[in-house]
């Protein structure tokens, strides 16, 4: 047997084992000014446990719940435990195809949350994440660490513009290094296709280094526009605006690979069917091994003696004789309700006091007396008739609401009252309300009378709302006639003027399109000129092109990084080189 927290014993046994000592040790006050024979004379024999033993048992059962604190356990063993899980690269398409808004609010946000979601439901895999236009990008190496995953996914900048293309060639390099040791290597594709007809070369090197490739396709059959980061949209160099959709023929990469393909949900339904797949399929690999210790528990055996040492202590204290027990509680509920019994004399008072002021037809006062009492529903039923009285109709209407009861009587003079107070307020359907509920409780001769008087009112002033609606239509109806016959005559003189206008605008447009005529002729020639030389600049400029294109492309990256440096949490990318270049001339 061992104890896993030894500094329990030794901080809280030494002052146990001190505190007993004093107590043992000292004497009650009879003791120091009387003699033992003395004290037994006087003192009555105690049929129940001594106080010495009583203390002892107290003490031992302090003890045993200290040791059960230190948690003794016994059979220690170390067990390890194994994870092994599947690991799986994540792709996603970055290419300017990818910013189409065929899906809200475009294709590559949406590619975006597909990962995101994928690593929320992956939670017996290990991901990396990586990114591909005409070169690759590793984002992250295979981890587990899922929180620092999503954070770079969700801080990636989507108006980062890379290189021209779709290099999945790149893709599949790369998930070969990172997955290299690995038996079965997955790949998740989020993309619209890329621009290839055909994906030989790339079956053939996924088959031979063991490639399961699974397509997400994040793009619909109908033709979008790309929409660029400033809000225009891509053109080409005729001046339309570019379309694209989704290219199918990426399936036979993925049905002749040992993976799948599947269209976009807006659920995570074809996330979940392809990591049920590669769940299936993949050889899981163990990742780290962690080793526990197991333990046979023996706290509850000190425990439970501690606590039936302490029902003995406890049920061994001497009982009380029934008339103390009784003058106790007398003398406990006296001390503790005097300030309740001279509240209750008080509020006698003050109700008789508000009383004799309403009888005396002082409601003012007989008010402010009975709010100091308000608190039963008879007290509330006396202050609203006290604020009724007093005309402060509004006071009495909050008053009587207070009013809760079962008593029918009072309820029944409540809601009377209440309908009265509605009346007086000149709100008729809610006094009507009122004494129809006080008749449901009972029938009454005057609440009869009143619902009555009510109806006949309310019918009156309905009357007299409907006279005052059809006045007030014929009157608007003559209104707009007249208008109509003012924007006819308006409209006449306005079309007379607009017919002057227009054939002094002719007579102009004539004098000035013929003195245009000749100022073309003489520009003419001068554009012919400046257009021959902007041909011969723009031939220069295409060869110098040529000759730097892996240039521009290293400034573009420098660009993109110093982007990502300006971000509040940067993500760094590493580039992956690549046997096979994209060597397509789409610029999406």
């Amino acid at each position: 047997m061992q104890f896993l927290y030894h500094n329990v014993l030794f901080l809280m046994l030494i002052p146990v084992f001190l505190l007993m000592f004093l107590i043992i040790t000292n004497k009650d006050t009879f003791q120091k000014y009387f003699s033992k024979e003395v004290i037994e004379k006087l003192s009555i024999k105690n049929t129940y446990m001594n106080k010495t033993t009583r203390n002892i048992l107290l003490f031992i059962s302090l003890i045993l719940m200290i040791i059960s604190l230190a948690r003794p356990v016994a059979n220690e063993k170390e067990q390890s435990f194994k994870q092994e899980v599947a690991s799986i690269v994540v792709a996603i398409d970055v290419s300017k195809s990818m910013l189409a808004t065929d899906l809200y609010p475009n294709r590559l946000v949406f590619a975006k949350q597909k990962l995101l979601n994928l690593i929320d439901l992956s939670k017996k895999n290990a991901i990396a994440v990586i990114l591909f236009a005409k070169s690759s990008f590793i984002l992250s190496p295979v981890t587990q660490d899922f929180n620092s995953l999503k954070i770079l996914v969700e801080n990636l900048n989507p108006g980062i513009n890379f290189n021209n293309g779709s290099n999945i060639f790149s893709t599949l390099e790369t998930t070969n290094k990172l997955l290299k040791g690995y038996e079965n290597k997955n790949l998740i594709i989020l993309t619209d296709g890329g621009n290839n007809d055909s994906y030989e070369k790339e079956i053939e090197y996924a088959n031979k280094n063991k490639i399961n490739i699974y397509t997400i396709a994040t793009a619909t059959n109908k033709a979008a526009p790309i929409k660029l980061d400033n809000g225009d949209f891509m053109t080409k160099k005729d001046g339309s605006i570019v379309t694209v959709s989704l290219n199918e023929n990426i399936k036979n990469l993925s049905f002749n690979t040992n993976g799948g393909y599947i269209k976009y949900s807006n659920s995570n339904e074809d996330i979940k069917q392809i990591l049920n797949d590669i769940d299936k399929k993949s050889s899981k690999k163990e990742l780290e091994s962690k080793k526990f210790k197991t333990y046979t528990e023996l706290f509850y055996y000190p425990l439970a003696t501690s606590i039936f040492l302490l029902l003995i202590a406890f049920s061994s204290l001497p009982n009380l004789k029934r008339k103390s027990t009784h003058l106790i509680i007398l003398g406990l509920i006296f001390v503790f309700n005097t300030n309740n019994l001279q509240a209750f004399e008080f509020d006698f008072k003050t109700i008789e006091k508000a009383d004799e002021y309403y009888d005396e037809g002082k409601y003012k006062e007989a008010s402010l007396e009975y709010k100091k009492v308000a608190k039963t529903p008879e007290a509330n039923y006396n202050l609203a008739n006290s604020y009724y009285k007093n005309k402060e109709f509004k006071k009495a209407q909050e008053a009587y609401k207070n009013v809760v009861s079962a008593n029918k009587d009072l309820e029944f003079k409540k809601l009377h009252n209440l309908g009265n107070t509605y009346v007086k307020l000149k709100d008729l359907e809610n006094a009507k309300k009122m004494y129809e509920n006080a008749l449901k409780i009972k029938e009454d001769k005057e609440t009869r009378e009143n619902l009555e008087i009510v109806e006949k009112l309310l019918k009156d002033k309905n009357k007299k709302q409907k006279n005052q609606n059809k006045n007030q239509n014929k009157n608007q109806n003559k209104n707009q006639q007249e208008k109509n016959n003012n924007d006819k005559k308006k409209q006449e003189e306005n079309k007379q003027e607009n017919k002057k206008q227009k054939q002094d605008k002719n007579k102009q447009q004539d004098s000035k399109s013929k003195e245009k005529k000749q100022e073309n002729k003489n520009s003419k020639d001068e554009k012919n000129n400046q257009q021959n030389k902007e041909q011969e600049n723009k031939k220069l400029k295409n060869q110098n092109k040529k000759i730097k294109q892996n240039e521009i492309s290293d400034l573009e990256e420098k660009k993109w990084l110093e982007q990502l440096q300006k971000d509040k949490t940067p993500v760094l990318l590493k580039k992956v080189k690549t046997k096979n270049e994209d060597t397509s001339s789409t610029p999406w």
